[in-house]
């Protein structure tokens, strides 16, 4: 019998030029951080959310029992002038005790318990919720969700819980805890946001407080969506420096700005120092944008009251950042070009600015 001959081992093939040429090199600088755009509301606490509540409740019975006034013998007691007495008590004093706090938090449950028996015995009498308009039926269901979590607070003597309520008008906002100077805590939306070649992009709005580290790798994949290619740097701030973080931008060949986990080294060279010196440097572009924001373009206040109505304002904003940077630029290169056409126009300036300085100088002396 003849012997088959052995087969010929398989040679890995080699990757085409082309292929080489789609694998392109990281690319740019991505800078990403998050803040909050505050809402305007009147800084919430329990008490003046509760008294709130009360007088929305007694607006409620009043427009319920005209349903029904020939047919009941008499209206329901509120004691809204004794509950407004009860709340200014305390909410004059400066630095009322925390027992008084509490026990003046008691007063307002107990008359908005007694409020929403006498809603719920109006509508068992005959009394319909048509009555209402649609933003008072709105106010209803979140004075229930309101009672219901500061009820669970009193008992349980707690300070905070999921999903806290903080204003009756606009209950979608949530307090955003802030480790900042002055401000600790926040309430309106977060925001998280990249930048990138003096453009800022807003990646993402809630309305619930989140860890902005777990915005990395969805932010560096919409930067590679848009370019083409993957940042050569990420410049973020600490809370973004994980360990997952670090091994996923290790793996798609990114540096991440700030030092390396652990304990720090004894000596750190000056190539180490002044790279960081310029991570930082870089990082700072974020910062500007969010102050240009906030101070020119009312991102420190956002106006609106609904939902949607504020997603759209704060993506407004960002939008016309970009649009003024794009101007800006635009601007630049018109009068480099004009300047390079007529280079006299410069010098006439500089001209009649000395000469308004003689002016003023002369003036001067003759004044004296």
């Amino acid at each position: 019998m003849k012997k088959c001959a052995p087969s010929p081992q398989l040679k890995p093939k080699k990757k085409k030029d082309s292929d080489a040429k789609n694998e392109s090199p990281n690319r740019g600088k991505l800078i990403i951080d998050a803040t909050c755009a505050p809402a305007d509301i009147t800084y919430p606490t329990d008490l003046g959310l509760l008294n709130k509540a009360r007088v929305h409740t007694e607006k409620i019975i009043d427009i319920l029992y005209k349903q029904i006034k020939d047919k009941a013998n008499k209206k329901p007691r509120t004691y809204r002038n004794l509950a407004r007495k009860d709340y200014l008590a305390l909410a004059k004093q400066r630095r009322p005790t925390r027992k008084k706090r509490k026990q003046a938090i008691k007063k307002q449950l107990q008359y908005i318990k007694r409020n929403l028996g006498h809603i719920e015995q109006l509508i068992e009498s005959g009394a319909g919720l048509e009555s209402l308009n649609k933003k008072q039926y709105k106010t209803l269901l979140v004075i229930t969700e309101v009672y219901r979590q500061q009820q669970w607070l009193f008992e349980n003597n707690k300070q905070s819980i999921e999903d806290r309520i903080v204003s009756l008008s606009q209950p979608h906002i949530r307090p955003i805890v802030r480790v900042k100077a002055g401000k600790s805590v926040e309430f309106g939306a977060k925001l998280s946001a990249s930048c990138f070649e003096g453009s800022v992009f807003l990646d993402r709005i809630s309305w619930d407080n989140f860890n902005e580290s777990g915005d990395l790798k969805a932010q560096v994949e919409a930067y590679h969506n848009f370019t083409g290619y993957y940042p050569e740097s990420v410049h973020a701030d600490r809370i973004y420096r994980t360990r997952e973080n670090r091994a996923w931008c290790k793996e798609k060949g990114i540096r991440i700005s700030g030092p390396p986990l652990g304990r720090p080294p004894a000596n750190v060279s000056k190539e180490k120092k002044k790279q960081a010196l310029e991570d930082e440097k870089t990082r700072q572009a974020i910062e500007g944008k969010f102050g240009q924001g906030k101070r020119r373009f009312s991102l420190n206040l956002v106006m609106t009251k609904l939902d949607n109505t504020s997603r759209t304002a704060i993506a407004i904003t960002f939008l016309v950042m970009n649009l003024s940077t794009w101007w800006r630029r635009v601007f630049c290169v018109f009068l480099w070009g004009s300047g390079k056409t007529t280079p006299v126009f410069g010098f006439q300036i500089i001209c009649a600015y000395i000469s308004l300085n003689r002016e003023a100088g002369k003036l001067i002396s003759n004044s004296g």
